[in-house]
């Protein structure tokens, strides 16, 4: 039975991503089928689709990072026919067909079962995104932080990952400072639960090894200088989770934060997380989410739609997350 999915190729031809009828010969290897209900699309998704990245390192493929839906065929003891599923990451999007379609095939060590708390949109409206940010969370809880340590800072406030870490992180108590580029979601971010807003400015610009002492925690998903001065700012024993480089991938700062301050630098990755640590990320994502906040952050679109939603979300005009129904 063909299915509909988004096909990136490059070949004689130009780098070009549509969307296609396919059939399941077309699908790479795996033990589980899963029929997708939803996906969505993350930042390194827009960047597969547009080519504006060497993300994709295999063709043609499927992109998509996440998804969930209900396996469908499965030669797994771990899940059966029935079950319903979730995948972040595990370089599905990038060397394996992904979530952009209305089937994958997968194998079932990349997959966790979907909380009984989420339905398959509500999944994907948190999606890589929403858990990057409480693995974020779980790292400063780790390094003995919490609401009573003092400020917590979030760049790229306005983004997927900055909107889901600031509702948790507000709903646990912190008094949150967001650091965002757009002034016009001042209102939005105050609703998630941010207590201050600063401009991007202020942190995107080249810095001093040691600035004034501001915030004990932070989550940032920007990098280069912005990361560096976050790193600045942050209080003696204060940590920093960064997960992201939408400013860049260098860090151009010195080590007197970490040996004159003793702050810790916790690096987050979400691609190859063992599935012990998702589990735990997506069992606190169901205790802590304000159901409320998914709503408020989401905005949905077809399968047709994500093309051209992938260049606007580059652009920066793009709030929260985007979920993806892969059957309209």
């Amino acid at each position: 039975m063909s299915f509909r999915a988004l096909w990136i190729e490059k070949d004689d031809q130009p780098y070009r991503c549509s969307v296609r009828d396919l059939d399941a010969d077309q699908l790479p290897a795996g033990d589980v089928e899963v029929h997708v209900g939803h996906s969505t699309l993350n930042y390194k998704d827009a960047l597969a689709i547009t080519g504006r990245s060497p993300v994709v390192r295999r063709f043609p493929l499927i992109p998509g990072i996440d998804l969930a839906g209900v396996v469908g065929r499965s030669e797994s003891d771990r899940f059966k026919p029935g079950d319903r599923v979730l995948l972040n990451g595990f370089g599905v999007g990038e060397t394996h067909s992904g979530g952009l379609a209305q089937r994958a095939r997968l194998r079932s060590d990349w997959l966790i079962g979907l909380p009984a708390a989420f339905d398959t949109r509500q999944a994907m409206a948190i999606g890589t995104a929403g858990y990057t940010a409480m693995l974020c969370v779980l790292a400063l809880e780790r390094h003995g932080l919490g609401a009573a340590s003092g400020e917590v800072l979030v760049t790229g406030a306005a983004g997927g990952v900055g909107s889901i870490a600031i509702a948790l992180l507000a709903r646990q108590g912190w008094r949150v400072i967001a650091s965002t580029g757009r002034p016009a979601e001042a209102d939005y971010l105050l609703e998630l639960g941010a207590a201050e807003i600063i401009d991007r400015s202020e942190l995107s610009s080249p810095g001093k090894p040691l600035a004034r002492e501001r915030w004990m925690a932070a989550i940032d998903t920007v990098g280069s200088h912005t990361l560096a001065n976050v790193c600045a700012a942050t209080r003696y024993g204060g940590v920093v989770a960064a997960c992201g480089l939408a400013q860049g991938m260098d860090f151009p700062a010195t080590v007197a934060p970490f040996i004159l301050r003793g702050i810790t630098l916790a690096g987050i990755d979400s691609v190859m997380a063992p599935i012990s640590l998702r589990e735990a990320a997506w069992s606190r994502l169901a205790r802590d989410l304000d159901p409320g906040v998914i709503e408020r952050v989401t905005s949905d679109i077809g399968l047709e739609q994500a093309i051209g939603a992938a260049s606007e979300l580059l652009a920066g005009h793009v709030r929260g997350r985007i979920v993806v129904d892969v059957n309209k």
